[in-house]
């Protein structure tokens, strides 16, 4: 499990190798999804769960002006040691 802080107004690409079978959960501000033709999706608010496997998703978004989080549950998690991580992007 990790969590993807997202500034507000920040950007990060939705890479599929990243994303595969991995469901995620709002659990503060809003995320905007951004459709693969660059059009904007669907604004997802606190509570709401999603995959982007097979949505055409190209990037997520933060619409708002403070940070956003999004909790990220993998299956079969690659890492081998418990605890959460954290990934803002730019900063990595």
């Amino acid at each position: 499990m990790w969590t993807l802080a997202l500034r507000g107004g920040s950007r990060v690409a939705v890479v599929a190798a990243d994303w595969r079978d991995a469901f995620g959960v709002v659990t503060r501000g809003r995320v905007q999804l951004e459709l693969r033709d660059g059009e904007p999706g669907p604004v997802l608010g606190r509570g709401a769960g999603f995959w982007l496997q097979g949505t055409g998703a190209r990037a997520l978004r933060n619409p708002g002006r403070r940070t956003a989080r999004v909790r990220i549950v993998t299956p079969g998690a690659r890492t081998s040691h418990a605890g959460q991580h954290t990934r803002t992007p730019g900063t990595e």
